[in-house]
């Protein structure tokens, strides 16, 4: 057990793939304090905490057996957007849940403009403009495209970026900014209108 606490993550994770239950013992103890109050500071109930956590080990766990691992030297960043993606996705469950009736509300929800769907042509150009947008992405130097995807997709702050990809926070912002101003650019020698108004 105290070989194992010297071994790096990726070679617990081999020996707990090949079936040494107490490599993963080491990882759980390695991460388990920082992932519980990683998902706590986020969803500020503690039952709701001790459930995602089980979760996010539980799909640690099938995953490694499952031989689909593959974040070699980034184990502690992939816990943790697992716990997040396992966050976001009760968050979306329980807001498709608390949906408004009409009923109980004495301002008529169903006939205020803000609340309507646009117009078959403002969908349309607003589809066109992501379409771009997705484009102008797939050209963007990895880093960039990476620092971009996880704010404006995955939702994450520049805090959580900078963890996850191992950088300082003004590392992610000026990926950020350079990841905007190469799409700007691109759309001008493209000649594409990016605005949905």
């Amino acid at each position: 057990m105290n070989t194992f606490k010297s071994m790096t993550d990726e070679q617990l994770v081999v020996l707990y793939a090949e079936g040494e239950n107490a490599a993963f013992d080491v990882l759980l103890n390695r991460y388990k304090s920082s992932i519980h109050s990683y998902i706590y500071y986020i969803v500020r109930n503690r039952d709701l905490t001790e459930d995602i956590f089980q979760e996010t080990f539980v799909k640690v766990i099938m995953t490694i057996k499952q031989g689909r691992y593959t974040e070699n030297g980034k184990f502690k960043a992939w816990i943790t957007r697992i716990a997040h993606n396992l966050i976001i996705d009760n968050f979306r469950q329980e807001r498709s849940e608390n949906t408004l009736s009409n009923d109980e509300v004495e301002v008529d929800l169903f006939n205020n403009i803000k609340l309507c769907d646009g117009t078959i042509e403002d969908n349309l150009v607003r589809n066109q403009v992501l379409s771009d947008v997705r484009k102008l992405i797939k050209f963007l130097p990895d880093s960039q495209r990476e620092v971009l995807e996880m704010r404006y997709y995955q939702d994450l702050s520049f805090k959580e970026i900078a963890d996850l990809t191992g950088v300082s926070i003004n590392t992610a912002l000026g990926r950020m900014r350079y990841a905007i101003l190469n799409m700007r650019r691109m759309a001008e020698e493209n000649k594409m209108e990016l605005s949905l108004a």
